[in-house]
Order: structure tokens, then sequence, then C-alpha cells
């Protein structure tokens, strides 16, 4: 998905808490706008807002609020950032810009907006942004909107489902349970699947070729108990940078208070370069179980990989 527009209004201010002054041209650094007391090196350096909902904020309150009044640093027409997520990236010219946040806690009376209205418009229609590659920006400078896929890969290890003598229930239901998460967020979920044998060196390639095309998510299911073929544990840890120990942990102690056999599962969650891979059980009940409680954490881990979230 792409979306065009252009800069209406660039602001600055030199003290926080303060109204962004309006300047014709602005340079854009790694650390966030010159002059710009939010510039920094954490991940709100810069601040955005949509002049038709800013538009439509005067309207309603029947109040008039100046460009910057918000506190935006960009103010953009053309481009419905109601639709953008977190790490889309927005190209103004030479300038690069990875969205980092929507929304923001509101100052209450320490907004003037909010002052003088009773309400603001930031915490519900603000973006914020990173730079990520330097340059100028002037008013009326073209923007364009980039959306990033939240690319997720299911794999299903099982000898039979592979060989086509037994149907792959699990599989579908990770895909299933992924896509209703995420369904009214602002995500750009992309999900595939994938159905291989136990073979430890299918599964390697298919998890080298998911770190090397910077998948964010891989969740596996299948080959995690304690059986001759239960071989996706040890080809995971063999790739792995980063193990995620409690979150799997507390999954077994949870369920296997009830259900002992839950404790053999040797289910585990790792980081692979910047991909997180979670290994479930095969069996349906057990990846209900799982994701479930997996699921709870799985944007915020995706946060997390990209340096946000903390």
């Amino acid at each position: 998905m792409k979306m065009k527009g252009r800069v209406t209004g660039l602001h600055i201010s030199q003290e926080k808490g303060t109204v962004k002054l309006p300047v014709a041209t602005a340079e854009f650094t790694a650390i966030g706008i010159v002059g710009d007391a939010h510039a920094g090196r954490w991940h709100r350096q810069v601040s955005l807002l949509d002049a038709a909902a800013a538009k439509r904020f005067t309207e309603a309150s029947n109040i008039a609020v100046a460009p910057g009044e918000f506190a935006e640093n960009l103010l953009l027409e053309g481009i419905d950032l109601a639709r953008v997520a977190p790490l889309d990236r927005l190209v103004i010219g030479p300038v690069e810009l990875e969205i980092t946040q929507i929304g923001k806690e509101c100052h209450g009376a320490g907004c003037t907006v909010f002052q003088r209205v009773g309400t603001c418009l930031m915490p519900k229609e603000g973006l914020f942004a990173r730079v990520i590659t330097p340059g100028v920006v002037t008013v009326g400078d073209p923007a364009e909107l980039i959306a990033r896929p939240l690319s997720v890969h299911v794999v299903t290890l099982s000898d039979r489902a592979a060989a086509g003598e037994y149907e792959d229930r699990s599989g579908p239901l990770i895909a299933e349970m992924v896509a209703n998460h995420f369904a009214g967020t602002r995500w750009h979920l992309s999900v595939d699947r994938t159905v291989i044998p136990d073979e430890p060196e299918m599964l390697e390639k298919v998890l080298e070729q998911d770190r090397d095309g910077l998948t964010d998510i891989v969740i596996t299911t299948g080959g995690t108990g304690i059986g001759p073929r239960d071989i996706t544990p040890e080809v995971i840890l063999e790739l792995a940078d980063i193990e995620i120990p409690g979150i799997m942990e507390y999954i077994r102690v949870k369920y296997g208070a009830d259900k002992p056999s839950a404790l053999l599962s040797r289910s585990i969650a790792v980081v692979m370069g910047d991909t997180l891979v979670f290994a479930l059980p095969g069996s349906v009940r057990a990846v209900e179980e799982y994701l479930t409680e997996i699921l709870k954490v799985l944007e915020h881990s995706v946060l997390m990989r990209h340096g946000l979230g903390h």
C-alpha cells in the first residue's frame, strides 16, 4: 500500500510543552529536527498530524487552532494517517521517516489545546517517527507513505501431513488465530503457510530463508516432543541468537498443572536475526493454548526487536 500527499506545515519549538512555530524549511538529522526540543536519541523525534483531522477538530470544537498548536512537527495532507501502522515509512524528498508510535498520553492541564478546548487531537490522531535518512524538508514537498507488511510464516512439521496422509489442522488454526488477533488493528498483516516433513535439513533451510528475508515472525507447529522424529527445538537453537525462555516456561507450568503430559513439551521461543521464532506443539489443543498466551506479547516483541516499545 502506498499513499501520496504533501507537506502543508513545518513547525518547531525550542522548549517542550510549548506551541510549535511555523518554519518554511527544516533540516532532519539522525536525531530529529534541528532546533526542535523533541530531537534526541529516542523514538519520538518527529510528530505528525493529518491536516484533515486538524480541520475536523477545529470545526467540531468551533475554536480556531493554529498550525503547530497541536505540537506537530509535520502537517500533512492527502495521506490518511489513520491507516498508518508502526514501522511504515514516510518519504519526503531525501528524508525517510519510520513510524514508531501511534498516539500518546495526553498531558491534560499541561497542553495548551486541552486548556482551551477540554480535549486534544494528538493522543488519538497524532503519529510519531524517527529519522532513518536525513535531509531537508520544505513546506509543499511531496510525501509518500510506504506500508510495511508484518510478515508471519506458519510452518507445520509433520511427516504424514507432508505426504498428504493427514490433514494439517494446526497450521491453519495458527493462521486463523493470528489473523483474528490483528483484525481491526493498523498492522498490514501478511501470513504464509508451509508444510514440511520432520527433516532437520528442510527446517533449517526454511528458517534461514525467513531470517535472511527479514520475516518478522515464524511460528512452527510439531516436532517439540521427545519422539525419535521430534527435531524442531534442536534445529531452531542452532540458528538462534537469543533465547526467550520465560513465555514457554510459563505456558508449560500453566497447562501442566492440569495435564502433566504438557510438561514434556520442548517448545521454545527465540530471536534469529530480527526474526521471532515460536515453536509450538503439534496438537490443535496445544496450539490454541500456547498461541493464546503468545499473542498477548507478540506486538510488543516485534517493536522491541526494532528498538521500540521498551
